[in-house]
């Protein structure tokens, strides 16, 4: 039997967001069991909360943005990732703004700072979601499937026309490849796109010290890459971090090609629009069936996509 895990005391983190370019602090906080991983403005009246959860998505370009209303909070996926691949299931995570602090790029940051702060075992047992059947998607050249495993995998696959990149894969298996293989890689993006991207609202905080930046021909900065494929290794990790918004822990063999935060919403929306796809189960019991928990939305509120 796994045991629920929240942090052991609270965290605080400051950083840019890479998209807003605004100066934001990050204070993650413990959590009682069964909580799940919440956002709160606190900048904003009456410090409203969002949950980590796939139904909050309202934004899927470059990042993945949660929203409840008119409140928002952007590029949740890093720290999301960290949580996951740390074994967080429970936190509160108190913004002061409307993104997550980039820091390098990575989840990295993010890690070190929850492993010096320490993690806490809570008493009540981990429920699971567990696949009962194959589930798959097709969006152009992008592709992704899931399927029935006693534990989550993620196996990626990019393919770009670019030197420094080309055709790369990784696969990674929770309890078994170290997390540190995915926590470090860096996301990325095209020197070609940078000014249309600003000029969207967009990579407003971006730079050489947090995105690894291409030309037509090769990586520009200065100290080159972690790994060969830190490319696909990010793709995972952002994989990682958007399951987490599945709102309970996934035991299944994703497949992502060419992948990226729409294809990961799309992915989930597919498994849970059918309860034939899963069963939810409480190890405390004998294998009994539980409902899935609603996330904290506004009522009324229709998201839009």
């Amino acid at each position: 039997m796994i045991f629920q895990r929240t942090l052991k005391k609270p965290i605080c983190i400051t950083g840019v967001g890479v998209h807003s370019g605004q100066k934001v602090t990050l204070t993650l906080l413990p959590a009682r069991a069964n909580a799940g991983v919440v956002f709160k403005r606190t900048d904003l009246k009456n410090a409203p909360k969002i949950s980590a959860h796939y139904k909050n998505i309202i934004n899927t370009q470059l990042a993945t943005t949660l929203g409840r209303g008119k409140i928002t909070v952007g590029t949740v996926e890093h720290v999301l990732a960290a949580l996951q691949g740390l074994g967080i299931d429970n936190a509160s995570l108190e913004l002061n703004g409307p993104e997550v602090p980039i820091l390098d790029g990575s989840s990295q940051g993010f890690c070190e700072a929850i492993l010096a702060s320490g993690v806490e075992t809570q008493a009540q047992p981990r429920t699971y979601l567990a696949l009962r059947r194959k589930v798959e998607l097709h969006i152009g050249d992008k592709w992704a499937m899931v399927e029935p495993s006693s534990r989550l995998e993620i196996h990626a696959s990019v393919q770009w026309d670019h030197p420094s990149i080309g055709q790369q894969e990784f696969h990674y298996i929770e309890g078994k490849t170290p997390f540190s293989e995915l926590s470090s890689a860096r996301t990325f993006g095209f020197l070609k796109e940078l000014e249309a991207l600003k000029k969207l609202g967009l990579a407003r905080g971006g730079s050489l010290s947090n995105v690894i930046v291409l030309d037509h021909q090769t990586v520009l900065n200065p100290e080159g890459l972690r790994f060969a494929d830190e490319f696909v290794r990010h793709k995972a990790l952002d994989a990682l971090g958007d399951l987490k918004l599945a709102g309970v822990p996934i035991q299944g063999r994703f497949f992502f090609h060419r992948a990226g935060h729409e294809i990961h919403r799309q992915l989930l929306l597919e498994v849970f629009k059918n309860p034939d796809n899963f069963e939810i189960f409480d190890p405390s019991h004998e294998r009994r069936p539980l409902e899935l928990p609603m996330p904290l939305t506004q009522p009324g509120f229709a998201v839009s996509y």
